[in-house]
This record gives structure tokens, C-alpha cells and sequence, in this order.
């Protein structure tokens, strides 16, 4: 089948086809899809915290000011630290210290759930990434 089609024999003779306008369309759908990756997939600005502390609010914050929060739990003192913009739970009585390990948080829908003691750490804001989170 000698005329069926153009055949090309190696591998990068197609780029041969490609002209200005078809590397430029190409260029173009590159950097849209770089630049609403970043605008479209970052968290919103985080602007309270809620403290939970065995299933039921403990204390609601703005983080628009450095403030600590002591939280009793079953194991002990858990201790939330929020400044402006971040919060994060300095200290917990939980054995792994999962919750302490997390650092600073700073997104809307961030979470540090510290198990063992039924204390949990959520930043509230505009763009959260779900509404809820139970334990």
C-alpha cells in the first residue's frame, strides 16, 4: 500500500509538519494550564479558628491577632498558638504528637486533629476545601 498515507521513518520527522502558528497554539495551552493550575488549586486565606475539644466548639478566634488557647482533653493540656494569618497546636499529651508535627497551618480547610486527646484545630475562611470533618 504504497500511497495510503505519509509514512514518516523516525520518530521526531512529525515536528518537520509543525509550523510557527502550531508551536505558538501550543505554547499558549501550556501556560494557560500552568497558570490556572496555580490561581485554581490554592487554598483560600484562612481568617478563623475553630477549637473543638471532644466533638463540641471550645472556642471560636480571629487570626488577626497572637492569642493562645489552653485546651483540657482526656490525656491533659492541649495548647493552640495563633498569630496573625497562621495558627498551629504547640503542645498535646497524644503520644505520636501527629497534631504538633503539623506546624503552622495557614489554609482555609486546614485541619490538625489531635486523636488521643479529642482536640481539633480548623482554620475557617473563603476558600475552604470541604465544609466539614468529623472524627
Amino acid at each position: 500500500m504504497r500511497g495510503a498515507g505519509l509514512r514518516l521513518r523516525s520518530a521526531g520527522a512529525w515536528r518537520v509538519l509543525l509550523r510557527p502558528g502550531d508551536w505558538a497554539v501550543a505554547l499558549a495551552g501550556l501556560a494557560v494550564c500552568a497558570a490556572s493550575g496555580l490561581w485554581l488549586w490554592r487554598g483560600g486565606e484562612a481568617d478563623g479558628v475553630i477549637v473543638r475539644a471532644a466533638g463540641k466548639v471550645f472556642a471560636q478566634a480571629s487570626l488577626s491577632h497572637p492569642r493562645r488557647i489552653d485546651v483540657p482533653g482526656p490525656l491533659g493540656m492541649t495548647v493552640i498558638e495563633i498569630e496573625p494569618g497562621r495558627a498551629r497546636v504547640a503542645s498535646d499529651p497524644g503520644p505520636r504528637q501527629y497534631c504538633v508535627r503539623q506546624g503552622w497551618l495557614a489554609r482555609a480547610g486546614a485541619v490538625a486533629i489531635c486523636a488521643p486527646n479529642e482536640v481539633s484545630l480548623t482554620l475557617t475562611g473563603r476558600g475552604a476545601d470541604y465544609d466539614s470533618l468529623n472524627y
